[in-house]
Parts: structure tokens; sequence; C-alpha cells
């Protein structure tokens, strides 16, 4: 699925300070919740990309 209009990023990270980590099990939720509407894995991919709970990088 192509999307017609691009936002730009914002920029703007406001006080970051204040934000509290996500728990485990609130993460794990909202991944199955993006899986299950997303049309397709690079969907699914990109949605949980922006919000923050994509799979972890392995550390090298």
């Amino acid at each position: 699925m192509a999307y017609s209009c691009v936002m730009p990023t914002k920029t703007d990270h406001g006080d970051i300070g204040d934000v509290e980590p996500l728990a485990d099990s609130t993460a794990n939720q909202a991944r199955r919740v993006v899986a299950a509407y997303a049309n397709d894995a690079d969907e699914c991919r990109v949605f949980l990309s922006m919000l923050g709970i994509g799979p972890a990088k392995p550390e090298n």
C-alpha cells in the first residue's frame, strides 16, 4: 500500500526526559494490536517503528 501524502519528520522532541519507559507487557499488547490491523508485514514494521516498539536490534 503506497501512502499518497508524506508528512515531514517532527524535529522538536520536546521534553522527552519526562517520558517513562513503556512496560514490556504494554509494548507486547501494542505489538499484537498493530499486527492485527496491519495489511501486511511491511506495514506492521512501519507502524511499530513509528511507535518506537519495533523489534530490538542485536548489539554487536
